[in-house]
């Protein structure tokens, strides 16, 4: 998927690991979000890309991780989330593994 995405546009792939850019202009010293109206096409291009990104990972969720990330905001909130729940997954299947594992190692001993 990674590949996938980079190949796609290396800005999504910035954009899903380091989070969006959301557009901000400085007032007193101070980082403030811009109203819409402010908005120029730079901004665009930075909201755009982020909508891309969440697009493009959405296309490659199941229903239920779908509804899982649909309602996070951030490209990247949805990454981590589903990243957390993919190595949960292959931890969940090693275990079993190494259990079978060694089940079937007791039983070759026990017929032995």
């Amino acid at each position: 998927m990674i590949i996938f995405i980079q190949s796609l546009d290396y800005q999504l792939w910035n954009i899903i690991t380091n989070g969006p850019e959301i557009p901000t202009k400085i007032v007193d010293g101070q980082k403030i979000l811009k109203m819409n109206n402010e908005y120029n096409d730079h901004d665009y291009k930075l909201l755009q890309l982020n909508a891309k990104a969440k697009h493009v990972i959405f296309c490659a969720l199941s229903p239920s991780e779908f509804n899982r990330v649909s309602s996070l905001d951030s490209v990247n909130e949805m990454w981590d989330r589903l990243m957390v729940t993919y190595e949960g997954t292959n931890q969940v299947k090693d275990t079993k593994i190494n259990r079978l594992m060694h089940d079937y190692e007791l039983f070759t001993m026990l017929t032995k």
